[in-house]
């Protein structure tokens, strides 16, 4: 049997077995900021609660046990009818494992059920169709370097090396990451992403808290979409951030690393480039607070289309 026959099948294997593990973790509900504060709840994969601005926002939010054939490894961190209620969904692409339509749909009913409103949703261009009809108040599309506004906060819609088709014929459809502003805080959420020479670009609106996957890079062509625990780290080191949480590791079976590898190997990375203590690493359901400090430095302005709320 060939090396390659040999490795799909152990991947086969694995995946099978792991189908039918307990899925590990239990849900906590989300440590609720106090004005000024910034919260980001991880709940797992690339999904994350982000209280900023006075504002409850959702990235990536997927709350399914299964994808199509796929089956969550780990519990969310927390569960929807424990979340605040939501202002603002962001989705960075329209691949299954973050863009999902049942968990979609739960944001919008549990939001209308607190507030009588749904909440607003953020997709790249060429995504608005398929979130249109599950019941979001607004639906706002973006291209990269283009900036929202809404009250306190703005947002910019960064670069990424990826590919946003949902299905085979979905050329059209866009991609990328956001930085999330308000005061002193900044936070970079990076969706899906190789690593590329595109965060030192994004480096000039200095985010401060990098959000940054570790996972899903094995066979080494993934990595033409996909950044390694290393290539991770590098990008961090190109954004110049305080501190990076790794995402995107730990929670499906994407690739054929083993599922338990991608954050010993960031962690003695970190521990190797002397950035160890830059590296949180948050648990499902764990939120980080950090309380508002002065703006060291304002954050330069790519030129590019402003979108008010």
């Amino acid at each position: 049997m060939s090396r390659g026959i040999k490795g799909r099948t152990k991947f086969a294997w694995e995946t099978a077995r792991l189908a039918f593990e307990p899925l590990a973790g239990e849900p906590q509900k989300p440590e609720l900021v106090r004005p000024g504060e910034l919260g980001v709840t991880f709940i797992g994969h690339s999904s994350f609660l982000i209280q900023m601005a006075g504002k409850n926002i959702l990235v990536d939010p997927v709350f399914a046990k299964w994808l199509i054939v796929l089956r969550r490894v780990r519990r969310p961190g927390v569960e929807v009818q424990d979340l605040p209620p939501i202002d603002l969904v962001l989705q960075t692409h329209a691949h299954m494992d973050h863009l999902n339509f049942p968990s979609l749909r739960a944001i919008v009913d549990h939001t209308r059920s607190i507030r009588g409103k749904a909440p607003e949703i953020i997709v790249p261009h060429g995504v608005d169709d398929l979130v249109a009809p599950l019941g979001f108040a607004r639906i706002h599309t973006m291209r990269w370097w283009q900036q929202f506004t809404s009250g306190a906060l703005r947002i910019v819609m960064t670069p990424s090396q990826h590919w946003g088709k949902r299905f085979f014929v979905d050329d059209h459809r866009g991609y990328g990451g956001y930085v999330l502003e308000s005061g002193s805080h900044s936070i970079y959420h990076s969706g899906d992403t190789a690593y590329f020479s595109g965060f030192q670009q994004i480096a000039r609106l200095h985010p401060k808290l990098a959000l940054l996957p570790i996972g899903a890079y094995s066979p080494d062509s993934f990595r033409s979409v996909h950044t390694t625990p290393e290539d991770a780290l590098q990008a961090f080191l190109d954004l110049g951030s305080d501190c990076m949480i790794p995402m995107h590791y730990g929670t499906f079976r994407l690739s054929k690393e083993p599922i338990d590898e991608p954050l010993p190997r960031l962690l003695a990375a970190a521990q190797h480039a002397k950035v160890a203590d830059r590296i949180t690493t948050l648990r499902e359901g764990e939120t980080l607070l950090l309380s508002n400090r002065p703006s060291a430095q304002p954050s330069a302005d790519p030129a590019g289309q402003m979108i008010h709320s």
